[in-house]
Order: C-alpha cells, then sequence, then structure tokens
C-alpha cells in the first residue's frame, strides 16, 4: 500500500492541488480545486493506493513562492512520471527550459534529441501529469501562439505574463 498527501494551495491563477508521494516526490498537480482530475494523470505504477490530505512541506511552500514571483522555487522539486524512454527524457528536457523562455514544439523537440518528433514533444506536453513542476506551459505552438493546454489556456496565458514580468 503507498500512501501519498495532497493539498489544494489558493494561488492567484485559482486553486492549485498537488499529490505528493511518501518520498516527497509530486505525482500530479495542476490548476484545479478537484482531486480526481489528478488521480487518472499518474502512471498506473505510481499512482497511491491512500490519499491524505496535509501539508506538503516543502513542495506547498515552492508552489506558494513561484506564484509569489521566486519562479526558481519549483526547480529543484522533485517529480516522479513514468512512460516510454522518450517522454520520461523529454519530460526532464522540459524542466531546463527557464522561465521567461518559452520555446515551440519544434524546438522542444530538436532539445529532446528528435528534430522530427515534433508530435512526441506535443504528445509529452499533453501527458504531463506534474504541471508547474514539468513546466509544459513554456512550450507555444510554431507560430508563437499558446496551443493548448490541460488546464486551459487562461491560465497558460497568465503563467507566461508571470514569468515573462520577472526578469
Amino acid at each position: 500500500m503507498s500512501t501519498a498527501t495532497w493539498a489544494t494551495i489558493d494561488t492567484y491563477v485559482g486553486p492549485f492541488t498537488t499529490v505528493v508521494d511518501a518520498d516527497g516526490a509530486v505525482l500530479a498537480s495542476g490548476w484545479t480545486a478537484e482531486l480526481d482530475e489528478l488521480l487518472p494523470q499518474i502512471h498506473p505504477t505510481l499512482r497511491p493506493t491512500d490519499l491524505v490530505p496535509g501539508d506538503l512541506g516543502a513542495v506547498g511552500d515552492a508552489v506558494r513562492r513561484y506564484h509569489d514571483g521566486d519562479l526558481s522555487a519549483i526547480d529543484t522539486v522533485a517529480v516522479r512520471q513514468r512512460s516510454g524512454a522518450f517522454l520520461e527524457h523529454a519530460w526532464d528536457v522540459l524542466r531546463t527550459v527557464p522561465a521567461g523562455a518559452p520555446v515551440t514544439y519544434t524546438e522542444y523537440a530538436a532539445k529532446s534529441g528528435r528534430p522530427a518528433a515534433v508530435r512526441a514533444a506535443a504528445s509529452a506536453c499533453a501527458r504531463n501529469a506534474a504541471a508547474l513542476f514539468v513546466p509544459c506551459h513554456r512550450v507555444l505552438r510554431t507560430d508563437g501562439t499558446l496551443g493548448g493546454f490541460r488546464w486551459g489556456v487562461d491560465v497558460k496565458q497568465k503563467l507566461l505574463t508571470h514569468e515573462s514580468a520577472r526578469p
């Protein structure tokens, strides 16, 4: 039996819920107050059997600090996701995209080592369970428009604006 802690934090963007495993790694997160929206995003081998509401400690502090303007607060938070080798690598690469410097899906595919795999790069964003900590909101369409985002294009725009306003 695996236990995870979850909590919802009010942010300027809206409620942000995070599920953290017993080791302190983020399993899922997003701008929602509904835990049930996050659980299906967690890989079945990582999905906790017991969920308890509680204090997220350093993870919760990082969420608050990021939303308050410390954009690097999320950079060292551990994340645990599972999939195939390319997606896992692509999620790691996504964590290297700096705040305030979004990339296109084409650039993201190239950074991930497969320049022709633009659709696979887009799939990595779509299947990312750990929004914010794996910043898929920093990937744009090739023409520079926002494209989709699980938590809404308005949330994506607010995050990009928040990040571009900081030095």
